[in-house]
């Protein structure tokens, strides 16, 4: 996120709203990723890479949520801590969840053969949504 400022991308956007638009919106999101790799491969600066990580990370009392980007939607992420160093519960929000509470609008009023078509358009990837 920190060179976003850096980077040019155009935003994909598809106004069909039906299986072809999310195929164009897939293959025009494979070539945006290629040009931005291509962008950041040509501006790595130089120098030592590795970072130095704590092995075990204290985490303080309380409750959290925090959510990032990633390539199929939205990950959650969800922690009750009580103030040690292992989560008292810890829960994930994987894309594919969201993406799935999709699926009931879109197939409203299509035919049941057309199930297999949208499912494929959201990208699910099945035993990630229930974490």
């Amino acid at each position: 996120y920190e060179v976003y400022s850096k980077l040019q991308f155009d935003e994909i956007i598809e106004t069909g709203g039906d299986c072809f638009a999310r195929y164009l919106v897939r293959m025009k999101e494979m070539r945006q990723s290629l040009s931005i790799v291509e962008q950041l491969i040509d501006n790595i600066p130089e120098g030592d890479f590795q970072a130095k990580t704590k092995a075990v990370l204290k985490l303080p009392k309380g409750e959290f949520y925090q959510r990032v980007e990633t390539a199929r939607g939205e990950l959650g992420v969800y922690i009750v801590s009580e103030g040690g160093s292992t989560p008292y519960r810890i829960k994930f929000r994987s894309p594919g969840f969201s993406n799935l509470s999709a699926l009931d609008h879109m197939a409203r009023g299509s035919k049941l053969g057309d199930l297999v078509a949208m499912m494929g358009t959201l990208d699910l990837v099945i035993p990630d949504i229930d974490r």
